[in-house]
């Protein structure tokens, strides 16, 4: 209330830069004039710099670069999906999971994001399209599946994701945002704390010994660990685990793949969302035939679950699962 600043105007300034996409204090109108010199002298619009933009040629998929203010960088992709864009956003830079499927995994981890950093790739890659498209989008969908492991960062995405929630902002809802980890049990056991919001795990294989080869956390942490935590999540009526699993040419989709995790996942709600493997440069597996991954989503359903498999988008311009990496562009920027 001091200076004359009041709860209302503090919405409208909200409301103005999340919603409506705001760049200065002088684009939002309804303010009193003696508080425009106040906002400019106490606080910043502290954009991120984007240095590349990718997009695809074989669909409408674009891959934003964005520079941080100490010089890193994040790679953040739009995929379109029927009517809307999903952005996937970053929340470290880098990885620490060394996923051996993931060109991320190759960085190592520099450091985790803050959520300013979080919810400006959101921000900047939702005004990125809007302009492209002549303002016409909806409010796109989340997923964390950029670089990093959301869950080893879990204070700080958390703040992110309860700022888009605020109904004067962008207002999105749990079903709205998707939450992806390799595995990480400590994250795992407090995934209550970010709000109902959809639950997906990189599965990719029932067996410890191969799955330690794709996620060398799953040492650490292994599937019946993870199992056995996630049988005690509390879902929201109609609400279903998301098991990715990437299929890999002959190695992770036979007919003893299936025994295994009928016996595994028993009666659990899940969805399977088959991701035929990404290649990139250097890759140690390789792409299998389609129809290899359609018969394993045929022997999937006659389990009893959901399996749908992941249409590949942007793999043109290594935007596609596990392909994001940011290490050379790194250092020909700084």
């Amino acid at each position: 209330m001091e200076h004359g600043f009041t709860k209302v105007h503090a919405q409208t300034i909200y409301t103005q830069v999340y919603k409506h996409s705001k760049k200065s204090f002088h684009e939002i109108e309804g303010l009193p004039k003696k508080l425009y010199p106040l906002l400019e002298d106490n606080f910043i619009f502290d954009f991120l710099e984007i240095a590349k933009v990718q997009e695809s040629i074989d669909d409408k998929t674009i891959k934003l670069l964005f520079k941080l203010s100490d010089r890193r960088t994040v790679e953040t992709v739009c995929v379109p999906f029927q009517k809307k864009y999903t952005l996937c956003l970053s929340s470290q830079v880098g990885c620490s999971m060394k996923c051996s499927f993931c060109f991320t995994g190759t960085q190592g981890l520099t450091r985790s994001l803050k959520e300013k950093e979080i919810i400006l790739q959101y921000i900047q890659a939702y005004n990125f399209i809007k302009e492209k498209f002549n303002g016409h989008q909806a409010a796109p969908n989340i997923v964390f599946m950029g670089q990093g492991e959301p869950l080893h960062n879990i204070e700080e995405v958390a703040q992110a994701i309860s700022i888009l929630r605020i109904n004067e902002g962008m207002g999105l809802g749990p079903r709205q945002i998707t939450l992806s980890t390799a595995g990480y049990l400590p994250g795992i056991k407090r995934f209550k704390e970010l709000g109902s919001i959809n639950f997906a795990l990189s599965f990719h294989s029932p067996f410890n010994d191969e799955r330690s080869e794709l996620i060398p956390l799953n040492k650490a942490y292994p599937i019946e660990k993870l199992i056995e935590e996630l049988k005690g999540l509390k879902l929201m009526k109609r609400q279903y685990l998301t098991f990715e699993y990437l299929v890999i040419k002959d190695l992770n989709h036979s007919k003893k793949h299936l025994e295994k995790i009928g016996e595994l996942l028993k009666g659990m709600p899940v969805i399977f969302n088959l991701i035929p493997f990404n290649e990139f440069p250097g890759a140690p597996y390789k792409r299998p035939l389609m129809e290899s991954v359609e018969e394993f989503k045929a022997g999937l359903m006659e389990l009893g679950f959901h399996a749908k498999i992941r249409t590949t988008k942007g793999d043109d311009i290594l935007a596609a699962c596990g392909q994001l990496t940011s290490e050379e562009l790194e250092e020909a920027l700084c």
